[in-house]
């Protein structure tokens, strides 16, 4: 196959191409159009001239072309589920949910794009304001440049993407250069849906060259990203004055008190959100503190619920965990665990690597202070530890430079309460693990996991600007 990237609607064929790899098979499954300067200031200068026409678009219409891009996904599902498998590595039941969020998503930001709107206020709340009438409305901030990752590279543009178009805002996709094409499949979708010219473009190609010309460019209003801590770092220092948006990365805690409902469930969900693909989640479960006194129970059946899942293929139905991104990810992976086995760590499952494929990992004496607790790991990898209370475990998980999300298991609505307010995080679970998410939730990142909010209405207000009005009636 060959994909060729959008500009301002239509599609244009470079001479400079990039093969994309099956991450399991290692075959080649498409060619892609790589920009250079040229392509950015073709986009660049497509999306400046829709700005008027999407702004003026009435909601009405702006919801519909969003309807219909979701109509033309849904018919693509089974097409869009094996392509983010191969490309992403993604296990295809998993791969198939992806699609499924992606519409769900889509179709949040279809709905609120009826509802953006302001407010009155009382101006005479002060003195000086007596006989004036004020409100506010919402306008389109600009072009939008949407920059996504590899682990969810369907759902994560939908979540950029979406709210543009909902707001009136024309948007660029920089996809991730691993994965181009589940994005590229999203923006021809919008296309078909009929949206003005200009409204939509992607650009695949490098971070360091397509995306810093991007990001740095003034013609761009906004900047929606998703990705690395030192990624989003750059861009703060580098983007000058525009708005930005960023959910970067974390290493999620889970707090299993000695009380739970059922320690079972627990182990299953906590199985799940350290695994599910391959770890290579913002809010993958990395690191669990668990009560003393069940803590033995609680490990024996991890380990055993470990060992029973199915490694291979991300095409087969039946597997649970498919290879990493890349090569070079899965021996990072590998060193960094060898790190912390000669520091000291017990591997009790896993902690082996073949090619691409990392086995799913469970850790136990670590320090908190090891990089495999303290970092991102992004892996099939979990670290287990013992804590004296509950409260020693909140103490713990809040000890982090991330803030994403967190989890706690207790019967104790006092203990669920005091970890909400004590775990310095965009988002506490109670009864479930930190990787628990729907797409239209507030979602904001705290210390260094993010500067903003997914869910599609906040997205959406992220995408506008406030502009007040008021009437003087003292004439």
């Amino acid at each position: 196959m060959e994909y060729n990237l959008i500009i301002g609607g239509k599609e244009v064929k470079t001479d400079n191409m990039k093969k994309v790899f099956d991450k399991y098979s290692g075959e080649v499954i498409a060619e892609v159009s790589q920009a250079d300067e040229k392509e950015v200031d073709d986009a660049l200068n497509a999306a400046v001239k829709a700005k008027k026409v999407l702004a003026d678009t009435p909601a009405h219409k702006r919801a519909e072309y969003i309807f219909k891009a979701v109509e033309i996904i849904k018919g693509k599902r089974e097409f869009l589920g094996k392509l983010i498998a191969m490309e992403a590595g993604k296990p295809i039941k998993y791969a198939l949910g992806e699609v499924d969020r992606c519409i769900e998503n889509l179709t949040f930001a279809g709905e609120e794009a009826k509802r953006i709107h302001g407010e009155t206020f009382p101006v005479d709340a002060s003195k000086a304001g007596e006989n004036r009438y004020g409100f506010y409305e919402r306008f389109p901030i600009g072009v939008v440049v949407a920059i996504s990752p590899f682990n969810f590279p369907l759902n994560l543009a939908a979540h950029k993407v979406g709210p543009a178009i909902a707001a009136g805002c024309p948007v660029i996709l920089k996809p991730a250069g691993l994965t181009p094409l589940s994005g590229i499949e999203l923006i021809k979708a919008f296309v078909e849906a009929g949206v003005p010219e200009g409204a939509v473009s992607v650009l695949a190609g490098s971070g360091s060259q397509v995306g810093e010309m991007l990001i740095k460019d003034k013609r761009v209003s906004k900047i929606s990203f998703t990705g690395s801590r030192e990624v989003g770092e750059h861009i703060t220092k580098t983007a000058g004055l525009k708005k930005v948006t960023m959910e970067l990365g974390s290493n999620s805690a889970v707090i299993v008190d000695e009380d739970v409902y059922d320690l079972g469930y627990a182990v299953k969900r906590c199985v799940l959100g350290a695994y599910y693909n391959q770890g290579q989640v913002c809010i993958s479960v990395q690191r669990i503190y668990v009560h003393k006194n069940i803590y033995n129970e609680f490990l024996e059946r991890f380990v055993s619920a470990t060992e029973k899942q199915v490694i291979g293929n991300p095409l087969d139905e039946k597997i649970d965990v498919g290879p990493m991104i890349s090569e070079a990810e899965s021996i990072r992976v590998e060193s960094w665990i060898d790190e912390a086995k000669n520091q000291g760590v017990n591997i009790l499952t896993g902690g082996q690597r073949e090619g691409v494929i990392y086995f799913p990992t469970v850790i136990t004496d670590a320090e908190d202070s090891m990089r495999i607790v303290k970092d991102e790991l992004f892996a099939p990898a979990v670290v287990i530890m013992p804590v004296d209370s509950f409260e020693e475990g909140v103490k713990r998980a809040d000890n982090s430079a991330y803030g994403l999300q967190a989890g706690v298991f207790t019967k104790d609505v006092n203990k669920a309460i005091n970890a909400f307010k004590n775990i310095n995080v965009g988002g506490v679970m109670v009864n479930d693990i930190p990787s628990f998410r729907v797409d239209h939730m507030p979602y904001g990142g705290n210390k260094g996991s993010g500067l903003g909010r997914e869910g599609a209405k906040f997205a959406i207000e992220d995408m506008t600007v406030l502009r007040a009005c008021i009437f003087n009636f003292n004439m």
